[in-house]
């Protein structure tokens, strides 16, 4: 319980030093009311913030009409679609797709976007209910207060499942789009999505902690993707450390008051990995591994891709788990940050040299519990940090401009991929950016999965043309032959129903025996003969009962 207290204090205090910052950062998206007009602001469209949870179509948009709901979203068994604003004279439910308003309040932002997917919503616009203090054209009623600081639409830790984007309007905004479509007026909006695009080459950086088990899949997946960017991207990662003398954590005497969630008396710290301050990894484990991975990337990752920093954390996520680590669906798998020899095992298997990576963080400062002094390396990481107004874990910069939604393989392709200045996009790029399975597609060298992956393989060159000729070919032989099966066997069917019908109207004795005889039952076809080609005669001349006589 203390480590829970003593970390959640941490990160508060951190998030009110650096939350101004965060939210002036480079803006990846816009909004713009497309109809009517008047509602229309033209340049930069209308003042929001992103949400940090759900996937943003970067590189792409969303133009649908807006709806007004007019419950506030909180249950999902008491959503009526047939309800809100515009009203429907023909009492039909929102048409799919579309963009949700709804107000804020009574539940958490995730539930609401999620209540809103559920319902068929291609993105959702949550409504703020107060308006920030510092803004001119805050009025705010009778009794009624105004915001302070903006607010963060933040994941509650369980927004995973959200898929969709979502934006938080201000309330004088949010207010006017309000008004228009309670007065049944059709509203259509576009929410898009881009990082700057300055040139033909993207930098692009990771903010996350070695304890951070969100970014675990993207660090374990993403180095094949660097690696197929090459040159035309460069990739920097950042290990994200707590300023502990800002946060309080270092006293006015040099006194560590937090404990051992911090190093060199309180000026590096990060949270508890397990919340147990008295057993398993500490924060000041992970404070060693993130200096640890620092050194690694400084002395491989001089090339933008750093392939043996992606393959060591690989490697260490993949072997280093806390003694009785037991992996269960939903829940992360506790890391051991207090284990040398796992350290070393993933070095070796990352074929990182660590002589030269000790020796790096020696050179940068010493690091202790009790070592009063700066670290070289751990100061530039806080100084970036604050310059890139990074708060929250794990974030990603594109071009100096904050990705916000959930950092997915392919929210993140897409995210650097749409950096790329039109025109100048890699074959990466181009071949996987909007495939149905993109590391698969980055793996494999082509999008193969969807209708159309044999073909784009083909246009890309990945698969051979004669290779791609035969499988046609042979395609179009085995639906040739079953069409032939097919004809064959139709004529046989109508040939016994016509058989049949005459049977059943012109009976035939079945013990005709005369010769020559001259009734209207058919003749057998020769492949309803018997086996020695007498079409139904034997050697005498005399008939034999066929399997169409009628007695």
């Amino acid at each position: 319980m203390l480590a829970l207290l003593l970390s959640g204090s941490l990160q508060f205090r951190l998030l009110g030093l650096y939350k101004l910052e965060v939210v002036r950062a480079v803006q990846t998206s816009k909004f713009q009311i497309l109809i009517p007009q008047s509602l229309s602001k033209p340049g930069k469209g209308y003042d929001h913030r992103d949400a940090l949870f759900g996937i943003p179509p970067y590189g792409g948009s969303i133009q649908q009409q807006v709806f007004y709901a007019d419950t506030d979203l909180c249950d999902a068994n008491n959503i009526n679609a047939k309800g809100g604003y515009p009203q429907r004279s023909d009492g039909s439910a929102w048409q799919t797709p579309f963009i949700l308003l709804v107000d804020r309040g009574g539940c958490s932002f995730v539930v609401k976007v999620r209540n809103a997917q559920r319902a068929g919503a291609a993105g959702v616009l949550i409504a703020d209910d107060l308006c920030l203090c510092d803004r001119p054209d805050c009025k705010p009623e009778t009794d009624e207060v105004c915001e302070t600081r903006e607010p963060l639409m933040a994941d509650d830790g369980s927004g995973a499942d959200v898929s969709i984007p979502s934006f938080l309007l201000f309330r004088e905004d949010a207010d006017q789009i309000k008004q228009a479509l309670m007065n049944n007026q059709h509203v259509r909006a576009q929410m898009s999505f881009k990082v700057p695009a300055p040139g033909a080459r993207v930098e692009y950086q990771l903010w996350t902690a070695p304890s951070d088990f969100v970014s675990r899949s993207l660090e374990q997946t993403f180095g094949l993707a660097a690696a197929a960017l090459g040159d035309r991207a460069s990739f920097q990662p950042h290990p994200y450390i707590y300023d502990g003398i800002s946060a309080g954590c270092q006293t006015e005497t040099g006194e560590d008051e937090c404990f051992n969630l911090c190093l060199n008396d309180g000026r590096y710290c990060t949270i508890d990995p397990d919340d147990d301050m008295q057993s398993g990894s500490s924060g000041a484990d992970v404070v060693r591994e993130a200096l640890r991975r620092l050194c690694i990337w400084q002395t491989y990752g001089t090339d933008g891709i750093g392939q043996k920093w992606w393959d060591y954390v690989t490697a260490f996520i993949d072997g280093c788990q806390a003694e009785g680590a037991e992996e269960v669906e939903g829940e992360p798998v506790q890391l051991n940050f207090n284990d040398p020899e796992c350290v070393s095992f993933a070095m070796v298997v990352a074929q990182v040299d660590e002589n030269v990576i000790n020796d790096c963080m020696e050179k940068s400062g010493e690091l202790g519990e009790t070592s009063n002094v700066t670290n070289t390396l751990l100061e530039q990481e806080i100084k970036d940090q604050k310059a890139a107004g990074v708060v929250l874990i794990p974030s990603l910069v594109v071009n100096g401009a904050i990705v916000h939604g959930s950092l997915s393989f392919s929210t993140v392709l897409k995210a650097v991929c749409s950096g790329f200045s039109p025109g100048s996009e890699p074959a990466v790029c181009l071949k996987c950016a909007d495939c149905n399975n993109e590391l698969d597609c980055v793996e494999f060298g082509s999008c193969r999965s969807g209708p159309t992956g044999l073909i784009d393989s083909v246009v890309s060159g990945d698969v051979p043309l004669e290779i791609f000729v035969g499988v046609l070919f042979g395609f179009a032989a085995l639906f040739g032959c079953v069409l032939c099966i097919q004809s064959r066997r139709q004529q046989r069917m109508m040939r016994d129903q016509v058989r049949g019908i005459v049977a059943d109207y012109m009976p035939v004795s079945s013990q005709n025996t005369r010769t020559g005889d001259t009734s209207l039952a058919l003749a057998q076809d020769e492949d309803d003969g018997d086996d020695h080609g007498n079409n139904g005669y034997d050697n005498g001349g005399a008939t034999t009962n066929s399997s169409f006589s009628i007695t």
